[in-house]
């Protein structure tokens, strides 16, 4: 099982490959909003703000989130690893339900290039 450390250190990682990518990945990196991140073996939450191209962790909580952010994750640490590794392709695990995803329609239209 993932530890909190290594699942900060994933987003850290997640958050370095979105400031360095390049069109539309850009354009969606771009995105000014509010981030929260249930790591549900853990029971804890990264909440921040994804913007400038990189996800910025304010604060790290235990349990579900508190407050409703515009865009919302949850997983296990492992699968937040294993995403962000490239070991698990976000289509697939968000289709079998091991990662959910919670964000406007509009949002889910942009981000799904950053997939």
């Amino acid at each position: 099982m993932a530890t909190i450390e290594e699942c900060r250190a994933a987003l850290e990682k997640l958050s370095d490959n979105m400031q360095h990518a390049e069109g539309d990945v850009r354009t969606a990196a771009e995105l000014d909003r509010s981030v929260s991140c249930w790591i549900t073996d853990l029971d804890t939450t990264f909440v921040g703000r994804m913007t400038g191209g990189r996800i910025v962790v304010h604060d790290t909580l235990q349990g579900p989130p508190p407050e409703k952010a515009q865009i919302r994750l949850a997983m296990t640490g492992d699968d937040l690893v294993a995403l962000v590794d490239g070991e698990l392709h976000f289509a697939k695990a968000w289709g079998s339900g091991r990662v959910k995803l919670q964000a406007s329609l509009r949002d889910l239209l942009v981000l799904r290039k950053l997939l």
